[in-house]
Order: structure tokens, then sequence, then C-alpha cells
């Protein structure tokens, strides 16, 4: 009789043991994945955006990749994008307001598939700290409209260390008229 009355009282210890283990360590390792996570600032302003969009206005004004991309901070599939390759000098505007983003000087191939430039036009673009996807990044949006452009990272080959990862579908290129610089010499 003890021995199945001493199982019994060993075998629900084991059972209160368990439980309190799990009450315990829950908290415990949310706690650690909370302080484990960086909360980095982002890397420029961060500011609102300044002018209001119709939805309607941009769905007849935009592709649907652009509106994807700009106003659902969508990303197009690598290497697929229009300007990912582009060589020719020039300036990327914002697709959805017009603001000058980045100039053909600043950009560079990272082999990434998107357009990449090491620095933007001054005061055209904010960052903004992206917690999606499991991943801590900085997002970069237009600083006049808040179009969603890409993302910003530390791991440029240039002087500034940055590498501007930016969607096709966000903007706009204008090439340099050469032609008429020539005329001028």
């Amino acid at each position: 009789m003890k021995t199945s009355i001493q199982k019994l009282f060993s075998m629900s210890s084991v059972f209160f043991v368990a439980k309190l283990a799990l009450v315990l360590l829950i908290p415990l390792c949310l706690l650690v994945y909370a302080l484990a996570m960086p909360n980095k600032p982002a890397m420029t302003n961060k500011t609102e955006p300044k002018t209001e969009k119709s939805t309607d206005d941009l769905r007849s004004r935009l592709t649907p990749e652009q509106f994807y991309v700009t106003q659902e901070k969508g990303t197009e599939r690598a290497f697929t994008g229009k300007y990912w390759n582009t060589k020719d000098p020039g300036k990327y505007y914002c697709v959805v307001c017009g603001a000058e983003l980045f100039t053909s000087d600043s950009k560079f191939d990272s082999g990434c598939g998107w357009p990449s430039f090491d620095k933007a036009a001054t005061d055209k673009v904010d960052t903004h700290v992206d917690k999606t996807h499991g991943m801590v990044r900085d997002e970069i949006v237009c600083h006049n409209c808040g179009a969603h452009l890409g993302h910003v990272f530390n791991d440029g080959p240039t002087a500034t260390g940055l590498r501007y990862c930016v969607n096709s579908a966000s903007l706009d290129f204008k090439a340099k008229d050469t032609k008429a610089e020539d005329s001028k010499k």
C-alpha cells in the first residue's frame, strides 16, 4: 500500500514541479527575448509624411506594382526592377510626388538585384525602424510624401558605409541630357 501512495505522491510532485517550471520559464524566456531584441534608433531623421494622398488618385496614377511597393510597403522581386542595372547618368525621383531622391553618382552595383546607392539627396529620405518579417531593419521613405522606397543597411562599400537598397517601382529616372552639355562646350 505504501508503494502505491508513494508512487502517487512522487508522480504528483513531478507534475507540480513541471508545471511550476513552465509557469516560471515562459515569462523568463519572453523577458530574455525582449531584452535581446535590438532597440536601435533610425539612422537619420524620423518625421511624419507631410502630404495627404488620395488612394483613388494614387491608384489611377501608379501601376499596381508601384502602388503595392510605395503604399503597402511591398518589395519587387530581385533583378526584375526597371533600374536595378541602369548605369546612365541622371537623377532618381519619387514616383509618387516627384521629389529628387538619389543621383546616378551615388549608385553602385551591390549585386543584390535592386538599385543601390551610398547616399540620398539631402533631407529627402527618412528612415523608420522596421521590425517586420522577424528582422530589425531601417526602412527608407520619401520625406515629402512618405512613400516606401526600400531599406538602408550599414554594409556599403564606399566611405559612407551605407547601402540604400531601393525598389525600382518607387523610382522615376530622368537621364542627364549629355547632348545639351556637349553643345555648351
